[in-house]
């Protein structure tokens, strides 16, 4: 069997699994010590911007235009591979933002489905969450309900709880059989894939070190957002043939002044959306 062949056989499988279950755990991505760099690198970014809540809140919201680890972390052949099996070759990357509990932390992420208040036209997205320290169930990983992507978008209600991550403490309105629910538990270097549509949480880290996650957010070019604005995002792989979006190049530099004005400029769209 040709290596192309072993490669659709493979794309297939990710399909399969996706349509049916709705995620993907784990994905194999980059090694313990490359994770191990691109935690490093972040965290002297922080250190460096830690006098700075502005410009250390665009970091985390922005770590692929900023940091140009991360930039190349969204273009990872084997994140690309899996999403690529679900969405096709054209991919842009709406959004990598980070989710960091610290150690020891009441904050999670209540139950939700991720397209809930994106302002996206479409399903054809995915999120590959990738791993940079460990995220087992004691340092709150995803959970998630297998096959609850099949649903359209539930009732969600805006709680705003100072312990949730998410922008307006979204939370599903209806009943989660958590019983069904599967641990996406994963080391530092993987990644797990979900659907938009999946419900989803974690819950709090008790650990004794920081759950620190990339959710590099895949969608197809033909999406767009309902609004009509053109947010900014990163071509990764294949064509645009829509024009729906800003495309971004590669970031100028490390924590460049440029690049923080052009995430200032799509965060004020983004919050326009979210909030």
């Amino acid at each position: 069997m040709s290596q192309q062949q072993t490669s659709g056989n493979e794309q297939a499988k990710i399909s399969q699994t996706y349509n049916q279950e709705g995620f993907i755990v784990p994905i194999d991505v980059i090694s313990k010590q490359e994770a191990k760099t691109l935690r490093t690198d972040l965290e002297a970014a922080e250190l460096e911007l830690s006098g700075n809540p502005e410009k250390l809140a665009l970091l985390k919201a922005y770590p692929d235009r900023l940091l140009p680890s991360f930039y190349y972390l969204t273009r990872n052949e084997k994140l690309i591979f899996a999403a690529s099996a679900v969405l096709g070759p054209d991919l842009m990357v709406w959004s990598a933002g980070l989710f960091i509990k610290e150690k020891k932390s009441s904050k999670i992420v209540s139950w939700h489905q991720d397209l809930t208040y994106w302002g996206l036209d479409d399903v054809a997205e995915t999120t590959c969450w990738v791993a940079l320290s460990r995220a087992h169930e004691d340092s709150g990983c995803m959970k998630f309900v297998p096959g609850s992507h099949k649903t359209k978008i539930v009732p969600h209600v805006d709680t705003y709880s100072e312990d949730n991550m998410l922008s307006r403490g979204q939370e599903i309105s209806v009943d989660v059989d958590e019983n069904t629910a599967v641990v996406a538990a994963l080391d530092a270097g993987q990644a797990s894939m979900h659907h938009g549509l999946l419900f989803h949480s974690s819950g709090p880290n008790s650990s004794g070190d920081r759950r620190i996650g990339s959710a590099i957010r895949y969608i197809k070019p033909s999406m767009k957002q309902e609004t009509g604005v053109r947010s900014l995002v990163s071509l990764v792989s294949g064509e645009d043939h829509f024009g729906n979006f800003k495309i971004a190049g590669a970031p100028k530099g490390r924590l460049s002044e440029e690049d923080f004005q052009l995430c200032r400029q799509d965060n004020e769209i983004k919050n326009r959306i979210l909030y």
